[in-house]
């Protein structure tokens, strides 16, 4: 994950209430959405009672059924983190009403009930995370971890655009390169971590970027601002994570070194939410 390593002093940590659906879905293989469904339907008994209300919260301790199953807090519960070299053409979704294909089309079945952290868009390709764990996925998603982005432009990367990288931009209106109907209007842009100009013409140049945020088709904006449209778009890397070989269209489990360094984020993460 590529951070540095602090020490730092456990605090006690109280017992809180949590959302049932996600306290369902973050110990179970339902999503948050199935969770719902099944507190709508009435197949959920928090201690020994049917609910329905999708505000109630619980706690460890307390009792919480679907049919005959209790779903219990598991410290031990292993979790699973795929990376997935998603293909341009796929959208990062359950479903789409406009019947194109999304990503658990081209998944596995046995991967239906992993979550996504963050998107990549219709047009755009890469590496896409996925794991079956609600904390995994928000820790992720919510992170100052790299991206790392390898883009093509449809012209010339101006020292203007340049001096926009190093020191960032606010743009009033950024709904340049955004979806039609998009509600963000204005955009702030911090500074690139660091890029590099592969190539630069008139008609099109290449560029690596590395950024730390994931914001609504962020890097699409961002050149379209200066008149550049993104013409390919591919994430390469996330968190220290890479696409390496990994054919498109394919999914990997994360190797040994890469689920270590991933615990070493998330403990780190947990130490400073309970400090």
């Amino acid at each position: 994950m590529k951070k540095d390593i602090k020490t730092t002093k456990r605090a006690t940590k109280v017992e809180e209430l949590t959302r049932l659906n996600k306290f369902i879905s973050h110990n179970s293989n339902y999503s948050r959405r199935e969770a719902d469904t099944l507190i709508a339907e009435g197949k959920v008994r928090v201690n020994n009672k049917i609910v329905t209300d999708m505000a109630t919260k619980v706690s460890n301790s307390d009792k919480v059924e679907i049919g005959k199953k209790i779903i219990k807090e598991d410290k031990e519960r292993m979790y699973t983190v795929i990376v997935y070299n998603k293909p341009k053409g796929e959208i990062v979704s359950k479903s789409d009403p406009q019947a194109r294909k999304t990503i658990y089309d081209g998944l596995e079945s046995r991967y239906k009930h992993f979550m996504s952290v963050g998107r990549l868009d219709f047009a755009s390709e890469g590496l896409l995370l996925l794991s079956d764990s609600v904390e995994v996925v928000n820790s992720l998603m919510h992170s100052n971890l790299e991206r790392v982005y390898k883009i093509k432009v449809n012209g010339f990367i101006s020292p203007k655009v340049e001096q926009a990288m190093q020191q960032g931009i606010e743009i009033e209106d950024a709904t340049k390169g955004a979806f039609k109907g998009t509600k963000i209007k204005s955009m702030s842009f911090s500074p690139f971590l660091a890029y590099d100009i592969q190539t630069n013409g008139e008609k099109t140049s290449k560029i690596k970027v590395v950024i730390n945020e994931g914001k609504n088709r962020e890097l699409r904006r961002f050149f379209a601002h200066f008149g550049l449209n993104v013409m390919d778009l591919k994430r390469v890397e996330y968190g220290g994570i890479s696409l390496n070989n990994l054919p498109t269209g394919k999914s990997r489990f994360l190797t040994k070194e890469e689920y270590k360094n991933l615990r070493i984020f998330l403990n780190e993460e947990n130490d400073r939410l309970i400090k």
